[in-house]
């Protein structure tokens, strides 16, 4: 039997984000009896309730477990930013893998917002997901001349996108840095409301959601089961780990580690202090901060990440990585008012090669995980069901072994 590790949702994160709770959700109900199920998936945010519409929506008998209450962990910390370009540069992640493996994980991430965003319109989830495009800044150590070297590289996998140049940018979008990279095909979305639509849908279709906390797993033997804190056990064909940065001791990775970031949303702001067209913007150096608007105009500003898990080491600094963010904010945007509605900071797992953690536990064939998203959470959740989901009815791709939890280091 495998022993989580136990960590409450106040861990995951600290202030409150602008995300309100907008679509109504069945509450959670503790089990009186042991049960079984096709699928059980443990973690209740974006990942699990993923997890829990696409196998409702494959037939799946499923039961959602979730300690507290759904999708207030570390979804609600989330930015959203529903980007497909990842952490590290095409050209980065080519060095470690080649440069046909790192296309090809590209045009996967590209398809899954994609995907996403039909999936969304087909449930009409009211969440506010809207496309956008992205601009990559010129920041740091990385100027005009290695943006078009990525550019380039991008161009050469097929994926869309513009070199801009420091005047065109600056009079499309009021960004005075060297250069950017302009990109179609990311979003943006109310992560809670997203969470909590999947959900309502999920058990619209017959999924149990359960208040319970899980105690062990068991994913070994013919069958898997998770043994819960009230002594019930929940028996199921497999088990989906869908706990955010909270790894078992069967999970470990030397590839994973984990971080904390912070954010701050703006008091709603004159359309003239927004950029035109509300894209998604990011710089393009290791320190980077990056930030969206919301429906109702205010400015998601974040970054200032710290290789931080402890959360009193986290909130100690939160202060401090306000005012940063507060300045930063100030320089990419000197027209924007900069009183904040909200601030707060949240964990977060992520790996060296910035690549997320998908496929089966090693050695437990019936235990299955998705971790180490990086800034790509939401993106990578929607790749991670679509994985399991296949793994569990016996289907494997080749490209799922470029997230395989078990694949060597490139360092």
């Amino acid at each position: 039997m495998l022993d989580p590790q136990t960590i409450r949702h106040d861990d995951l994160r600290h202030g409150q984000g602008p995300w309100l709770p907008g679509i109504a959700r069945p509450p959670g109900r503790t089990l009186a009896a042991d049960t079984r199920c096709d699928v059980v998936v443990v973690g209740a945010g974006i990942t699990g309730a993923l997890m829990a519409e696409h196998l409702t929506a494959m037939g799946k008998d499923v039961v959602l477990i979730d300690r507290e209450r759904e999708g207030f962990g570390s979804t609600a910390a989330s930015t959203a930013m529903l980007q497909w370009e990842i952490d590290l540069q095409i050209s980065e992640l080519a060095a470690l893998y080649g440069f046909e493996a790192a296309a090809e994980i590209y045009r996967m991430s590209f398809k899954a917002v994609e995907q996403l965003g039909e999936l969304v319109g087909q449930l009409a989830i009211p969440c506010g997901f809207s496309p956008r495009p992205t601009v990559y800044l010129a920041a740091g150590e990385v100027g005009p001349r290695e943006l078009l070297a990525e550019h380039e590289a991008r161009r050469r996998a097929g994926l869309p996108g513009d070199f801009v140049e420091h005047a065109d940018l600056l009079g499309r979008f009021g960004f005075d840095r060297a250069a950017a990279i302009v990109s179609p095909g990311s979003a943006e979305a109310d992560p809670l409301s997203l969470c909590h639509g999947l959900i309502a849908m999920a058990t619209k279709r017959g999924a149990r959601l359960l208040r319970e906390e899980a105690v062990s797993y068991d994913g070994s033997g013919a069958t898997a089961a998770v043994t819960l804190k009230s002594g019930r056990v929940v028996e199921a064909g497999a088990i989906v780990l869908a706990t955010g940065y909270v790894m078992p001791d069967c999970v470990q990775d030397d590839l994973h580690r984990v971080a904390s970031s912070w954010a701050v949303a703006t008091v709603p702001q004159a359309p003239e202090a927004l950029w035109p067209g509300r894209a998604l913007v990011w710089e393009a150096s290791e320190d980077y901060c990056y930030c969206r608007t919301t429906t109702d105009g205010r400015i998601v500003f974040g970054g200032e990440d710290e290789e931080i898990e402890q959360p009193e080491a986290r909130e100690e600094l939160d202060e401090a990585k306000t005012e940063a963010l507060r300045r930063r904010l100030h320089a990419l945007l000197p027209k924007a008012r900069l009183d904040f509605s909200h601030s707060w900071s949240g964990a977060f797992g992520q790996t060296e090669d910035g690549l997320p953690l998908i496929g089966r536990v090693p050695g437990h064939p019936r235990l299955l995980a998705a971790y180490g998203y990086g800034g790509n959470g939401i993106t990578f959740s929607f790749l991670a069901s679509r994985m399991l989901g296949a793994l569990i009815e016996g289907r494997e791709e080749s490209w799922f072994r470029h997230f395989a939890i078990d694949r060597p280091n490139p360092a």
